[in-house]
């Protein structure tokens, strides 16, 4: 059954995962009329648990999401299931349109669609991807430590994602693949850490009885590993924010496109904020929880201020012979007391 939407919210949030969803709940929190609009197509689904966030460390993604989504209910915040197509200008707001035909209206918009993670084309890759095939250090390194890592070279980066792994493990092996030679001290430093640097392209990632054993190298050789991460490529989820002129720009790290935005959230587009990974590539689920309540806040003050520009210009509107008198009133009342 499709949902029904109001005619119009405070703000609409595109994207519900925990930057979408602590943004809700802190603008419902300030009774505001929130709507998240989610696709479900979570960048953290094949992860068995989120890692680094106090008190919820090891929750299983999906489980974080059902609570989230019930909180930001419990403050009269709607949640829906639907993909965003288009966002359109309107009446000093936004129109919103659904892939399934629904529209809604906002006066705000809170971006936080998250990102794609684009991995290399090696067969088995990316069937590994979130359990034994990863890229995070800080998000699964503990889970594999001291076990026999791989590090898949894809670009310049790989250099310090391969010292970085060093730290959980002391048995990491560097497959050069496509990344530029290492430089005689990068080799002297992968030698003083006891890191072994295997050069020639990957082939493939072998598994069995669903589990990674190892690398296949083009010349056949099988380098046996229990986990393989890899630097992927990553891209915002923008193309429904085209209509605005809201597009990607390549982030300054070159691991990916991103939104950018100013220290408030604020994106390029007036009434646009983001939050999350859609703006910044390395936020774990703990800092994009806290930026999308930071941007919340920035969108209800904004909010706050147009609503009183707004309340004053009503009154304007209405001022009568009768409020001028009460006006002049409070006036005199404030000289007789020296104010």
């Amino acid at each position: 059954m499709t949902e029904q939407l109001k005619n119009g919210y405070d703000v609409v949030v595109v994207g519900g995962g925990a930057a979408g969803l602590s943004g809700a709940l802190m603008l419902g929190r300030a009774r505001r009329s929130v709507l998240v609009i989610d696709a479900g197509a979570p960048r953290n689904a094949p992860a068995t648990g989120v890692h680094g966030l106090l008190a919820r460390d090891g929750m299983p993604p999906g489980e974080l999401v059902e609570r989230g989504q019930a909180e930001v209910r419990g403050y009269g915040g709607e949640v829906v299931a639907g993909a965003v197509e288009t966002v359109s200008r309107a009446d000093g707001g936004f129109v919103v349109a659904l892939a399934d035909g629904r529209t809604v209206r906002a006066r705000r918009l809170l971006v936080t669609t998250g990102l794609v993670d684009e991995l290399p084309e090696i067969p088995g890759l990316r069937e590994r991807w979130g359990r034994d095939v990863l890229h995070c250090p800080y998000c699964h390194g503990w889970e594999v430590r001291d076990q026999a890592i791989g590090v898949l070279g894809t670009g310049p980066m790989a250099v310090h994602q391969t010292l970085l792994f060093r730290q959980w493990s002391d048995d990491i092996t560097l497959f050069t693949h496509t990344m530029p030679s290492p430089g005689s001290a990068e080799l002297e430093q992968f030698a003083a850490r006891g890191i072994t640097v295997v050069d020639g392209e990957v082939a493939s990632v072998e598994t069995v009885d669903d589990r990674l054993v190892g690398v296949r190298m083009r010349d056949g050789r099988l380098v046996h590993r229990a986990a393989l991460t890899v630097m992927s490529r990553m891209s915002a989820r923008t193309d429904f924010l085209a209509g605005l002129g809201l597009r990607p720009t390549q982030h300054p790290s070159g691991l990916g496109e991103h939104l950018v935005a100013d220290a408030m959230g604020r994106a390029e587009v007036p009434g646009v904020w983001v939050a999350g990974n859609v703006t910044d590539l390395s936020a774990q689920v703990g800092g994009a929880a806290a930026a999308g309540a930071f941007a919340a806040a920035q969108i209800n003050a904004d909010l706050v201020t147009e609503d009183t520009e707004r309340a004053v210009a009503a009154y304007r509107n209405t001022f009568s012979a009768e409020n001028e008198a009460r006006v002049s009133e409070l006036v005199s009342a404030d000289r007789r007391h020296g104010m």
